[in-house]
């Protein structure tokens, strides 16, 4: 575990951002703005309520620790943040869990169990206590902690379901929670079921599997239970399929919404407005219709990942893997990028 270093501040945005902003122009629905053409010009993107100052690598490792892909977020109820990686290959430390505070200062680092497979991260307070619900793609398992990182319990393929067999693989992404205690727990990267369990974690029900139609999915990459309307219905990131799937809570489908979807990876609500991060480089606001409502610093069709530090633009995304709203409404972005990188959207509007 790797613990606070207290000279750490904030690394500064892109060294090359000054010189790169002259040549960036944003255009579609997302507006990017920029006060002057100086080194320090802020970077703006997003239109009326929806406008945002983008602070790319707003969070940032110590020397010791190197973020790999960055793929996971959650926020606690002290405004601490926990972000999910892969871990860097030259990365001095295992450490894939890194912490930090509402600031944005480094606290610590833990989890080398999720080294090469930290992926999906969601928090839930149960019975006054917060935990975390990793999904680690490489040891293909579901793993409860607290928020130390000390293992509750874990779970790999549910043999109960009776739909695994030699070539069927098991390769958890995301979970959702609903309003009374079960989860549920995507295989986006393996064969495609959806399961659901009690607060328990005992097994209750699988449902989706591989396909087109109706009921059916293809990388169910993520998932939440939407509570905007009188009846909560589970949203699925039907990634591969370029749309959102409803199911009820009994894993029914009930609807598909297409619109603004790419390749959407997961969910977020606050109020009545949906985040959705995109892989298509873009980060999606939808309202309680799921109409867009504002797409954020759309960089199709760049795409860079791999790519050099420098060659990066200021204000676009690469590859939005996770996104959330932040306790005070900004949104902070997670990039599926070899290097990763985490970009804090300051609310304006």
């Amino acid at each position: 575990m790797i613990p606070m270093n207290p000279n750490l501040t904030r690394r500064r945005f892109l060294e090359h951002a000054g010189a790169a902003m002259a040549g960036v122009a944003l255009s579609g629905p997302v507006l990017a703005e920029t006060r002057d053409r100086s080194r320090n010009a802020k970077i703006i993107v997003g239109s009326g309520e929806h406008r945002y100052e983008c602070l790319h690598d707003w969070l940032t490792p110590p020397d010791s620790l190197k973020f790999g892909d960055t793929q996971g977020i959650a926020e606690d109820s002290k405004g601490n943040i926990y972000i999910a990686h892969t871990v860097h290959p030259t990365s001095p430390s295992d450490d894939a869990i890194a912490v930090f505070d509402k600031r944005g200062r480094f606290v610590k680092s833990w989890g080398a169990r999720f080294k090469g497979g930290a992926h999906g991260l969601d928090l839930r307070k149960e019975n006054g206590r917060e935990y975390l619900y990793h999904c680690d793609t490489a040891h293909r398992q579901v793993v409860k902690t607290d928020l130390d990182g000390n293992v509750i319990w874990e779970k790999g393929v549910p043999k109960e379901a009776g739909v695994y067999g030699e070539k069927s693989p098991f390769i958890p992404t995301n979970v959702a929670f609903s309003p009374n205690g079960d989860f549920y727990v995507t295989d986006g990267y393996g064969s495609d079921w959806i399961h659901q369990y009690d607060v328990k974690g005992n097994y209750i029900r699988t449902f989706g599997g591989k396909g087109k139609e109706p009921g059916k999915v293809l990388q169910a990459h993520g998932a939440w239970v939407d509570t905007r309307r009188s009846e909560p219905l589970l949203a699925v990131a039907d990634r591969a399929n370029s749309r959102i799937q409803y199911f009820s809570l009994d894993g029914k489908h009930v609807k598909f919404s297409h619109e603004g979807m790419r390749k959407p990876c997961h969910f977020h609500i606050r109020g009545d407005r949906m985040l959705v991060p995109d892989l298509s480089s873009v980060v999606t606001i939808l309202d309680r219709e799921n109409k867009v409502v504002a797409q954020l610093g759309d960089g199709n069709p760049t795409n860079l990942r791999g790519r050099p530090r420098e060659e990066f633009i200021p204000g676009r995304f690469i590859h939005p893997h996770d996104a959330q709203f932040l306790r005070n409404g900004d949104i902070l972005v997670a990039e599926w990028v070899p290097t990763g990188r985490i970009t804090r959207l300051k609310r304006l509007g």
